[in-house]
């Protein structure tokens, strides 16, 4: 939609943006660092950083950054609403009502419920993705995978309720977002089962299925947002603590470690030991 300018009620708020002054030493230019802020100071969820040629003006910029802020205060409202009741379940008025604007006001910002959940789960699976780059470039596999585990418990800690809309959709078969998916997360999946290859080839961990490596660190790390009331209920408490967030990644850790530990010559791997006692358990239960 074409940036026509904020409704009335949002210029009122554009003193309320923070800018902070860059000065550029090399180049002599000054650029200006503009964060969206949340009403207690802090950055807003999803918030944007942009950075401006200050000897340009301000004046100009100054609805832009309402709106990315407004842009952000919507979209975190909005995954609240599709985690807790799902796309069908939520409307642009219910949106709306909750942040205290109008509908016509929001229709500013995101054209349609579509557009708008399209924007909550681009911004959740740039989250999600953003922790699965470092393993791809790692060389000590136990940091590397530690780094990785540690990563996703911290997206399913600070983002619950990005998980949860994100869960929903996949449960869902991605109807509305399955060509995102492809596009974004194959590479990346891609290029962790190859850094893995890698390691098995240099003898630095046993060879295993990779890829249903992949998806048993997914899951179990995203446990802990999508029924981390569950857990919590159970441990005899409101909610997970920072404390148990650490328990989790040092065992789901160790985990790992211990069935990618190279065995000793003549040693079957950790998980081939396990294979072969299903497969015989399978075999007398029949």
């Amino acid at each position: 939609m074409p940036d026509r300018g904020p409704p009335v009620e949002d210029s009122l708020q554009e003193g309320l943006v923070e800018a902070a002054i860059a000065v550029d030493t090399t180049t002599d230019n000054s650029t200006m660092t503009l964060t969206a802020k949340s009403p207690r100071g802090r950055p807003a969820s999803g918030a944007r950083t942009r950075k401006v040629d200050a000897n340009a003006g301000t004046t100009s910029r100054a609805p832009r950054l309402a709106r990315l802020r407004k842009e952000d205060q919507i979209r975190a409202e909005a995954e609240q609403q599709f985690a807790r009741f799902g796309f069908e379940g939520v409307s642009l008025d219910s949106i709306a009502a909750a942040l205290g604007i109008s509908r016509q006001n929001m229709l500013y910002y995101f054209a349609s419920k579509d557009e708008l959940y399209d924007a909550v789960l681009d911004d959740v699976l740039e989250s999600w993705v953003q922790g699965m780059e470092g393993l791809a470039h790692g060389d000590d596999p136990e940091a590397a995978i530690s780094a990785y585990v540690r990563a996703k418990l911290r997206f399913s800690q600070e983002r619950p309720s990005g998980s949860a809309v994100f869960t929903r959709e996949v449960m869902a078969g991605a109807p509305r977002y399955s060509d995102k998916l492809a596009k974004l997360v194959m590479p990346h999946l891609r290029a962790d089962v190859r850094t893995f290859e890698k390691w098995a080839r240099q003898g630095l961990i046993a060879r295993v299925d990779f890829t249903h490596l992949m998806f048993l660190v997914w899951s179990v790390t995203q446990a802990y947002a999508d029924l981390a009331p569950q857990f919590a209920l159970f441990m005899g408490k409101q909610r997970l603590s920072d404390r148990d967030f650490a328990a989790a990644h040092a065992l789901i850790t160790q985990v790992l470690l211990a069935s990618l530990r190279k065995p000793a010559a003549g040693e079957p791997a950790l998980l081939a030991r396990f294979a072969g006692a299903v497969g015989a358990a399978s075999a007398r239960a029949v």
